[in-house]
């Protein structure tokens, strides 16, 4: 007898298509969200991809025959001229400066607020209030109410107690901006501080109470390390906010007295000297700062929502 072998069959994968029905379900579950992609496309994107075009020409609105391309001289300009050099390195000082007061408060106030006492409630109503102002009516209050020479409240404070009279925006112009940018951001800190400190495992400080150990030692040993991811988002997402402030800058000392940050150059570039190139690349620089933040701030984001979930 003779033993027949039979080659192996090679199998072929089958290949699976989805039921037209189920295509069908699919698409009608993405519809509605076209619309509002759509808009965010036309707002959001088209407009900055016509910035990024605009930047690499050196165009006058003054003189529109006069245009032509120009290359990356206009982000050559922004990063060796004197006067733009100055706006950033005040916008990094603006925003390093207001971050870290409105942090610092943000925490104090946080703290305080995270104590049960009677009218909790009314008192973090009125401490949210500052960061309800519409930012221009802020800056005009902290003008005219507060930093005003003649009838300002500080001034009248101070004359009550036979003080100087001092005009604070002309001695101290940068810091009467981040005054009035801590007060109106210490609240966006201490809300998000405020859930980190109520999101602590209340049986380990419990524990850490009956094994003798003091406030200090709670606050430093296991309330701060709880709170850092909340600190670096409230850094993170005030940061990108006060890099891209106008509003104080342009309201208070319209820019002058060293006050000018880079959005208010920008605004300088485009609609007092006309040059729609330059103040097009000096935008496209705040856009890639803010997204280079923006990506941070998500890790940080999507990292709290993963310790959340594992310790659910």
């Amino acid at each position: 007898m003779t033993a027949t072998t039979t080659a192996p069959v090679a199998s072929t994968p089958v290949r699976t298509t989805r039921p037209p029905s189920a295509r069908l379900r699919a698409w009608a579950t993405r519809a509605p969200l076209l619309p509002a992609l759509i808009f965010m496309i036309a707002v959001t994107q088209l407009p900055f991809v016509a910035t990024l075009v605009i930047s690499f020409f050196d165009w006058n609105s003054l003189y529109p025959d006069a245009r032509h391309f120009a290359g990356l001289d206009n982000y050559q300009e922004v990063l060796t001229d004197a006067d733009l050099r100055q706006s950033v390195w005040t916008t990094v000082l603006l925003t390093v400066a207001v971050v870290l007061a409105s942090l610092i408060l943000g925490l104090v106030l946080a703290l305080l607020l995270d104590r049960k006492f009677k009218g909790r409630g009314v008192v973090r109503t009125l401490l949210i209030a500052p960061f309800l102002v519409v930012p221009v009516a802020a800056a005009l209050l902290w003008k005219h109410v507060l930093y005003n020479p003649e009838y300002g409240l500080f001034n009248g404070l101070l004359h009550y107690v036979g003080g100087p009279q001092p005009d604070w925006i002309s001695n101290t112009p940068l810091l009467a901006v981040e005054a009035s940018l801590v007060w109106q951001w210490t609240p966006f800190m201490m809300l998000i501080l405020l859930a980190g400190l109520q999101s602590r495992d209340h049986e380990q400080i419990e524990a850490a109470r009956v094994d003798g150990a003091s406030d200090w030692q709670i606050f430093r040993h296991l309330t701060l390390p709880h709170l850092r991811r909340y600190l670096e988002l409230g850094a993170l997402l005030g940061s990108i906010y006060i890099v891209q402030n106008f509003d104080a800058v342009f309201t208070i000392t319209s820019g002058g007295l060293g006050t000018a940050n880079l959005p208010y150059t920008v605004y300088q570039s485009f609609y007092q000297a006309h040059e729609n190139g330059l103040a097009s690349a000096a935008g496209v620089l705040v856009v890639i700062g803010s997204i280079i933040i923006a990506t941070f701030a998500l890790r940080v984001v999507s990292s709290l929502f993963r310790e959340e979930v594992s310790r659910a």
